[in-house]
């Protein structure tokens, strides 16, 4: 299913090199005034092809409100919103029908939908659905914020370089909105230049590197979530993996609480006035699934960018041999958080896509 969520329900579609991609929101409240600007600036942090950073393709992700929305505020019906794709290079991908790019979805994709899957720019499972992603999550955030819940996130690690780790107890909603006006959305201002290096050092070595991701959400009261399957840490981590390049996830210190006793891990209740509050975070905010009132805190684990233009094994599922794969062409050094600062100097390498010929009758190798 390509559907998330209960109370309000998220539906995307559409498919990298397809008309259009979009999302519907289903179970928005009525009255909510939306400033499509503030979710055009929210697009235009993911929309690729501005920077040597990421991918050349070039796509404004403008996007376009069709229903659920009247007269400047929400009807409650259905929120669809479609963004038309207009920088494919379709013919790029015509040999990656049969040639499985290692790290991507063609493989899984193809025994998963018998074959009849969209496997130009990776379909349904591109990067590129993240477009509709953000435009619900800019959505979601300006009603979130009427009730005093501010969602931020940096780049905690890439490529071995660290940025300084947010306040376990909580950070102002002025630094959680700060870092989204931030080229590079780092809280140690020392970190962005080292971080660039390591990308384009990537990049020039035909390689992509990956990083940490960290999150945090402030203003939810106590009592939100459920025990055991619909904890909030189970309802975050679905929708975190549904991000395609997320291969982690931990809450509060996650990991390394298993390296602690019992009275290192808990964190300890005490009055505020009339609020009650925990002056440590080492859980990130929830207890038994349900959230304390603290900030909620986790982390993701992005991998590196699956499409690099060293020569890689694979695989020709019409002549079932074994052959070597180049993939040239545009895409991302990295997968990031934020936008990364532009440049006018021209990609390395090809800019088609290609790939390793099938073995010609003589049975000669192909890269």
């Amino acid at each position: 299913m390509n559907t998330f969520g209960k109370t309000i329900g998220l539906t995307i579609f559409g498919e990298s090199h397809g008309l259009s991609i979009g999302a519907v929101l289903d179970g928005l409240p009525s009255g909510e005034a939306i400033d499509w600007d503030a979710v055009r600036a929210e697009m235009a942090r993911r929309a690729p092809g501005k920077n040597q950073m990421s991918t050349a393709r070039s796509e404004k992700d403008a996007f376009e409100v069709q229903s659920g929305f009247f007269n400047g505020y929400t009807t409650g019906t259905p929120l669809c919103a479609i963004i038309r794709n207009s920088d494919q290079h379709s013919r790029d991908y015509d040999q990656l029908r049969h040639l499985m790019r290692p790290g991507h979805a063609d493989y899984s994709g193809k025994i998963r939908y018998g074959g009849f899957n969209d496997y130009r720019g990776g379909g349904h499972f591109s990067g590129r659905l993240t477009a509709p992603l953000v435009f619900a999550g800019a959505v979601a955030s300006q009603i979130l914020a009427r009730h005093g819940i501010t969602v931020g996130s940096h780049i905690f690690r890439l490529a071995g370089i660290a940025d300084k780790p947010f306040k376990a107890i909580g950070e102002t909603a002025e630094t959680l909105q700060a870092l989204k006006k931030e080229t590079l959305p780092v809280l140690d201002k020392a970190q962005a230049g080292p971080m660039e290096e390591k990308i384009l050092a990537a990049k020039n070595d035909l390689d992509s590197v990956g990083g940490v991701i960290e999150c945090m959400v402030t203003g939810l009261p106590a009592g939100i979530g459920d025990p055991f399957f619909d904890s909030v840490e189970s309802q975050v981590s679905h929708m975190m993996f549904s991000v395609p390049a997320v291969k982690g996830i931990e809450f509060g210190d996650g990991f390394s609480l298993a390296e602690l006793r019992g009275s290192q891990a808990n964190d300890a209740f005490y009055y505020d006035g009339d609020v009650v509050k925990t002056r440590t975070n080492h859980n990130g905010g929830i207890n038994g699934g349900i959230t304390n009132g603290m900030p909620v805190v986790f982390r993701l684990a992005i991998k590196p960018t699956a499409s690099i233009s060293q020569k890689q094994a694979t695989i020709d599922t019409d002549t079932k041999e074994n052959c070597d794969l180049v993939i040239k062409g545009r895409h991302d050094p990295v997968s990031s958080s934020g936008p990364f600062p532009s440049s006018k100097q021209p990609l390395p390498g090809p800019s088609s896509t290609s790939a390793c010929p099938r073995k010609d009758g003589a049975g000669n190798g192909c890269f």
